[in-house]
């Protein structure tokens, strides 16, 4: 059963109405992430991937992290939109989080401009902010999402939304 979505206020965006499959946006909005009480990586340039149902997941250039502050490590999952992702550990300060951090090597076609960007599971670090604004991690810990005041939902990733 689809969910009822959330009206969207004014110069917000309801994630019922993004696309599926999903939409590649440039984003000129300021990035940050934190991890050990350092910010490891700080933006005005990234991509936001919209999909139906799910928060935006921001991908940030590899020159936005600090030096040592991605480490890939082994493993890959598959993606039915975007092709074959790979991982890596997060560092900063004294913390490393475990494949916080995914790329798309050799995206489909239709994803080629997330060649050389890093997309970061904001609830594996300390924090990560769009425009000075602390993000809250989607539901559910399996999905990447980015929630701000400037999107409505419901959003999938909690139990029972597994369908959407």
């Amino acid at each position: 059963m689809r969910p009822r979505p959330e009206k969207p206020g004014p110069e917000q965006e309801s994630v019922w109405d993004y696309p599926r499959p999903p939409a590649l946006v440039r984003s000129s909005e300021r990035v940050e992430v934190w991890l050990g009480g350092v910010r490891i990586a700080s933006t005005g340039t990234s991509w936001r991937v919209l999909e139906t149902s799910h928060p935006p997941t921001y991908y940030l250039p590899r020159d936005a992290f600090a030096d040592g502050a991605v480490q890939p490590v082994d493993g890959t999952t598959t993606c039915e939109w975007k092709g074959e992702a790979a991982y890596a550990d997060l560092v900063g300060g004294t913390r490393r989080a475990p494949r916080a951090a995914w790329t798309y090597p050799t995206p489909t076609p239709r994803f080629v401009d997330l060649v050389g960007t890093f997309a970061v599971m904001p609830g594996a670090v300390d924090r990560c902010t769009v425009d000075g604004e602390e993000v809250e991690p989607q539901p559910g810990g399996f999905y990447g999402g980015w929630i701000t005041s400037r999107v409505v939902g419901p959003f999938k990733g909690a139990p029972g939304t597994w369908g959407w």
